[in-house]
């Protein structure tokens, strides 16, 4: 089974599933999204839509109404196609303890989703997801996954799986495996069994191929669309993939085996 770990929610709707089939993709892990920028005519809407994606990375934009509203999106997502789509529901940054087990409890286990996020957070700001962790590993360790690319650097990569250390029963997927610091993310993820990489968005091939071949039950299959086309992010990976047993475990097995599917 081909399952895409990390994708989006599209406008229009039937959008998603037709981008699935397209790529022969099983099923998809869904995330909130209140950028959309597939529904752009031209540059001008397009690079509108960008900067409201820029300023949610910087952690410039943290409302709560449209975190609601894209989680209402994602809901009704999910339940037009439950055989193909699996939700992971986002939070702000900043909640206290009390907060962050309100809003999981109401949000993201009300909803039956099976994780928390994406998680994106500036520089120098790494820290204020220690709360969430604890939560998370109080909840029977609720996977996280936080975005690894622009903005944060090489210190904040190092903080991130110093939490993940700390709080050993929370799963941490590493969006985009660390970025430009892909190398060091790898090699520090080595010696963290609850520590998974995600492939999307990589400005290399040689960063996904040495993460299959260092941590090949610990890598994530996913093409982050609608920021990339799903079915080329499915070649791509399988191209890097020797072997049909390992491609199982890479494309689907991994993350089928994290959520309990």
């Amino acid at each position: 089974m081909v399952i895409d770990s990390h994708a989006h929610v599209m406008l229009p709707a039937e959008q998603q599933l037709e981008a699935m089939n397209a790529a022969k993709i099983d099923k998809t892990v869904l995330f909130t999204s209140t950028v959309h920028p597939e529904t752009a005519e031209n540059l001008e809407a397009l690079k509108a839509e960008l900067a409201k994606l820029y300023g949610l990375l910087k952690g410039n934009s943290n409302p709560r109404a449209e975190r609601i509203a894209a989680i209402e999106q994602l809901k009704t997502a999910v339940a037009a196609a439950p055989d193909r789509l699996l939700g992971f529901g986002t939070i702000p940054v900043g909640l206290t303890e009390t907060e962050i087990s309100a809003w999981v409890e109401q949000y993201i286990l009300g909803n039956g989703f099976y994780g928390i996020g994406e998680l994106a957070i500036d520089q120098g700001q790494v820290f204020q997801l220690a709360p969430l962790f604890k939560v998370a590993a109080e909840m029977n360790g609720l996977p996280l996954w936080v975005h690894t690319f622009f903005p944060l650097e090489a210190a904040d990569l190092r903080e991130l799986l110093s939490l993940a250390r700390q709080w050993s029963q929370v799963p941490l997927i590493m969006g985009h495996m660390g970025g430009v610091f892909w190398l060091e993310t790898i090699e520090q993820a080595r010696a963290l069994p609850n520590v998974y990489l995600d492939l999307s968005a990589v400005f290399t091939t040689m960063a996904p191929a040495w993460a299959i071949r260092e941590l090949p039950e610990r890598v994530l299959f996913s093409s982050d669309a609608p920021y990339m086309d799903p079915a080329t992010a499915k070649t791509l990976i399988e191209g890097l993939v020797p072997g049909s047993d390992l491609r199982e475990l890479v494309m689907g097995g991994n993350i089928a085996r994290l959520l309990n599917l």
